[in-house]
């Protein structure tokens, strides 16, 4: 039987886009850099999926700006490598990649639109692309503002507009909130959120857990320049329920929880015991279980742990 060369076409267009689609659009391997005595950033290996927003996470002096700054070519690793689309690093590569490591220095006594045209003829982008990303950025109704007007949002937002001018397929934004006030965080956030809804693949450093929690998909944890752990934020964060418990002998409470399937620990703290599981646990099963041990229960109540508490447990354990 004789397959055409429209369906071998078509056969092999759709291989190209699933290996598009699956293929990690930063790749790093064993990244290390140092500053004189300071090891920055030590052996440090993880993937950022296509449509990700990927968290990049840690406390101030982690590795994360010069990690951004080594993929953005600001700065040279000592050793390691890493990809961009599945390819070497080129300027080429670089090109579609929109990269906000710090508030760019707009002109306070020029509008937004001139600032724009002004990032536009440094990035060699077409002006005409101007009017798109206002429109993006909520901006469009201040564009002839002079940019010292504007709140702190909103320079934040100019600065992602300018960003966006050219289409990029992949934005790097280092801490988008930094020094905002709480309406301006929104703000970002917002913006954030829209974006990543288009399509665009995301890399975003920060310290706020609430970043990563309201914003990110996946995630990257960094301490000291090391990595601690990395992957989608559900599973490297991870927030077992847990059950608080109590009965007139908690003592005894706790001794047969400790008997159960599944059961990890059971500490009394107060007038209740705290309880965790290996999986997902069955409050109504568990309340069976005790009655069989001849234990009635007077509170069971089901929680889920903190993402700090997650976060704490993660970045505190030594074996990390």
């Amino acid at each position: 039987m004789k397959i055409s060369h429209k369906i071998i076409r078509c056969i092999s267009l759709l291989f190209f886009i699933f290996h598009i689609i699956h293929v990690p659009i930063l790749s790093l391997q064993n990244i290390s850099k140092k500053y004189g005595t300071v090891q920055a950033l030590s052996g440090v290996s993880f993937e950022v999926p296509s449509g990700s927003v990927f968290g990049v996470l840690g406390p101030n002096g982690s590795g994360k700006t010069t990690l951004l700054g080594i993929v953005t070519d600001v700065l040279k690793a000592d050793s390691g490598s890493f990809t961009l689309f599945d390819k070497p690093a080129t300027a080429h590569e670089r090109r579609q990649i929109g990269t906000l490591l710090e508030t760019p220095n707009f002109y306070h006594y020029l509008s937004g639109y001139k600032n724009l045209e002004i990032s536009a003829t440094i990035k060699q982008r077409g002006k005409d692309d101007i009017a798109r990303v206002l429109e993006i950025c909520g901006l469009t109704q201040r564009q002839h503002s002079v940019f010292k007007t504007y709140s702190l949002g909103m320079k934040q937002r100019l600065a992602i507009a300018a960003v966006l001018l050219g289409d990029p397929a992949v934005l790097i934004l280092d801490e988008p909130t930094n020094g905002l006030d709480p309406s301006g965080i929104a703000e970002v956030r917002d913006l954030v959120r829209q974006l990543a809804n288009t399509g665009k693949t995301i890399i975003l450093a920060s310290h706020l857990l609430d970043e990563v929690e309201k914003v990110c998909t996946h995630v990257a944890i960094l301490r000291s320049g090391k990595l601690l752990l990395s992957g989608a934020v559900n599973e490297v964060i991870s927030r077992n329920d847990y059950l608080e418990l109590s009965a007139a002998d908690n003592n005894a409470l706790r001794v047969a929880l400790l008997q159960y399937p599944s059961c990890t620990s059971a500490d009394i703290t107060g007038s209740l015991v705290k309880t965790f599981f290996t999986t997902q646990p069955d409050a109504a099963a568990i309340n069976s279980y005790c009655s069989q041990q001849g234990i009635w229960l007077n509170h069971l109540q089901l929680r889920k742990k903190s993402l700090e508490t997650a976060f704490l447990e993660i970045t505190n354990n030594p074996a990390s």
